[in-house]
């Protein structure tokens, strides 16, 4: 099993969430996030005072699948998420050693 976590562009969570649906994946976890990268932030206006704002706001999508999912759930991430803009996030995958779904104690893919 692996797992993935996807930092993406806020307003582009619907369009991920979908082509993940499409391609079978069920279930995912999301998480308001803040954070930056090469963008490193950006400076705004406010009542006449400049200020930076050094986090920008990110969606963090978790979700566990079977090993021979992973191509196609890369893909759909980066096809629904890709603006071609700085910023458009990143794509850690990881192995998970164990899973168990607690109400009936399944194990493994099943339990996923």
């Amino acid at each position: 099993m692996k797992k993935i976590e996807a930092i993406i562009k806020p307003f582009k969570l619907d369009e991920v969430k979908e082509a993940l649906q499409e391609i079978g994946i069920q279930g995912l976890s999301v998480t308001e996030v803040k954070g930056f990268g090469r963008q490193k932030g950006h400076t705004e206006l406010y009542r006449g005072a400049e200020y930076v704002v050094d986090f920008l706001p990110k969606v963090k999508i978790e979700l566990v699948i079977a090993d021979d999912m992973l191509d196609g759930a890369i893909d759909a991430i980066v096809g629904a998420a890709k603006t071609d803009k700085i910023g458009d996030g990143k794509i850690f995958v990881s192995d998970i050693a164990q899973a168990i779904r607690i109400r009936t104690g399944e194990t493994g893919d099943d339990a996923v």
